[in-house]
This record gives structure tokens, sequence and C-alpha cells, in this order.
């Protein structure tokens, strides 16, 4: 409930910038998880199902704390423009919402996961401004 709430917030600020915010996958439950996996892993193989999709029951989505989103300046837009202004926008001003990049770029090896800018994880506004002004990750903050 309160990723939502925070959510609904971040979107009426993108909103006021004429950028659009939609989310593309949010909670799943772990049954989705095992497809995703599964599809995943037979369409791409075991090192690329391991590095770009959680393990089944282990998903942020899982606990209603993360979400996929496409941003742009057209509200019908399906993919993401990752150098757009709006991206850059919203990467900029996501933690005032508590809001973070869970999974960025250049800290692959710390994560786990590889660079997923569509993936925003809640983790309050005292954290996320904490994490964006050290450019931590939350492995880096909780090791």
């Amino acid at each position: 409930e309160q990723t939502y709430k925070n959510y609904l917030k971040l979107k009426k600020h993108l909103l006021k910038k004429g950028y659009f915010i939609n989310i593309k996958s949010g909670f799943r439950t772990k049954e989705d998880s095992i497809d995703i996996y599964n599809s995943y892993l037979n369409k791409y193989g075991f090192k690329y199902a391991e590095e770009y999709v959680a393990k089944p029951g282990t998903s942020e989505h899982n606990i209603g704390i993360a979400f996929d989103f496409v941003i742009s300046k057209d509200a019908k837009a399906t993919k993401n423009d990752y150098k757009s202004e709006e991206y850059k926008y919203l990467e900029n001003i996501c933690y005032i919402y508590g809001f973070i990049i869970r999974y960025p770029k250049g800290k692959e090896k710390i994560t786990g996961y590889n660079y997923e800018p569509w993936h925003l994880r809640y983790v309050g506004t005292d954290l996320a401004k904490y994490l964006k002004k050290t450019n931590l990750t939350l492995e880096e903050y909780y090791n």
C-alpha cells in the first residue's frame, strides 16, 4: 500500500512535467515468478535467466515493493528510452518519493543482477535519499 501511494505521488509529479509513467509489471505471485523464470530459462538459457530474473519466491515483485515501468512523453508508450530527458529526470527525483533504481549500472557484481533501469524499488524516503547521496546499493548499505 505504501509503495503504491508513493508511486501515485511520483506519477503526479511527473505529469506536471508532461511525463507519463506507467507500471508495466507490478505485483507478482510466486506462480507468476515461476512462469517468468522458466520462460527465460527455456528461451535464453540458465546464465541469462540467473542474471535477469529473480528465482521464484525471491522477487521484490512478490512482496509488492517493486515494479517495472515505462516512462515517456507519450502516454501510450510501451518501451523506455533510457537516454531520454524524462528517464534522466525520473532517475534524479525518484528518491524524493522513496524509490531507487534497484539494479544500477556499474553495480552488477554487487547486486548480483545486470543493470535494470526499468526496475524501481520502494525503500522509503529517508533511505532512498541516503542511497542517492552516497551512490550505494542496498547490498552495500546492509553489508
